[in-house]
């Protein structure tokens, strides 16, 4: 029974099928459930991400790919989607049986003969080309506009030299200004999410510039020997807050840059970023703090 699964469902809300194929951007190697055929599933497991256009669009694309009479068994915690959820998959013309468990809602449905609404679904959260010239996709971090993190940490950032690498590059807004400078050689581009890696392939192309799908705390070949790294790092994972992930990237960082490189890095004011980055460099400059975000220049 050819079968799928979207993210990483806790195993007492969401029974993973066997041998299911990993459709999650957020895990590299995963397959990209728009590139399955349609009807060529017989069963489907969902965690369904949080945001609304982001959640019809893989619901929808989930009942696409779905033979019909196959199983789809979606959930969401309660405060993150799982109050709609129910509801979205009526509007697409199932027959839904909505059970509760770990704070979660869970939807089971036999896929329809007929479905209501796949391809407007599929149409709004697909990527598209923003006003600003950029692709991007609903889902993915800031991606309807240029982040005030960011925004802030393009005010300040110098013309860069030598080699260096963006962590958890989204689309490419820091990496495109990086590259302006004629003196930047080589850039690294790493990003996890799969959607943003996609367009930021759209949105960058110059022969300096590699862009990898990885884990910024897993990357091969390891990131050595840089002269810098600029980053906004993420501080959520699976929809909470993590501090300890921000962290990790600066560890990452330090590592990554030869003696007297230098790291800038833009974060929310209200991160404890100060002792771990204090630990890693040898010198650490506050450069800039406005709109409740603040900007660190690190050198190792």
């Amino acid at each position: 029974m050819p079968a799928a699964v979207y993210g990483t469902p806790p195993n007492d809300v969401l029974e993973t099928p066997k041998g299911a194929r990993q459709l999650s951007p957020l895990i590299p190697g995963s397959d990209d459930v728009a590139q399955i055929a349609d009807a060529s599933l017989d069963e489907v497991a969902l965690l369904v991400p949080p945001g609304a256009v982001e959640a019809r669009y893989v619901v929808a694309q989930a009942l696409r790919v779905l033979a019909p009479g196959g199983a789809l068994v979606a959930a969401a915690p309660k405060d993150r989607g799982g109050l709609r959820l129910k509801r979205t998959l009526e509007g697409f013309g199932c027959e839904v049986a909505e059970t509760a468990r770990r704070h979660h809602r869970i939807c089971a449905v036999e896929r329809p003969a007929t479905l209501i609404g796949l391809e407007e679904a599929i149409a709004e959260g697909a990527p598209r080309q923003m006003p600003s010239g950029l692709w991007s996709q609903p889902g993915v971090f800031s991606w309807e506009r240029l982040d005030s993190g960011s925004e802030l940490l393009l005010k300040h950032l110098p013309k860069l030299k030598g080699q260096g690498t963006d962590l958890g590059a989204g689309i490419g807004w820091l990496s495109r200004a990086v590259l302006t400078s004629p003196d930047v050689t080589k850039l690294r581009i790493i990003e996890l999410d799969r959607r943003a890696y996609d367009c930021a392939r759209r949105n960058i192309e110059d022969e300096r510039a590699t862009i990898e799908w990885a884990d910024v705390r897993n990357v091969a070949p390891p990131l050595t020997d840089l002269d810098f790294v600029v980053m906004n790092p993420p501080f959520h994972d699976g929809g909470a807050e993590d501090r300890a992930l921000g962290q990790a990237f600066i560890r990452v960082a330090s590592s990554a840059l030869r003696k007297g490189g230098t790291l800038w890095l833009t974060a929310n004011r209200h991160l404890p970023y100060e002792t771990v980055l204090n630990e890693a460099f040898k010198v650490v400059k506050p450069v800039a703090d406005a709109s409740g975000f603040k900007i660190y220049e690190a050198r190792r």
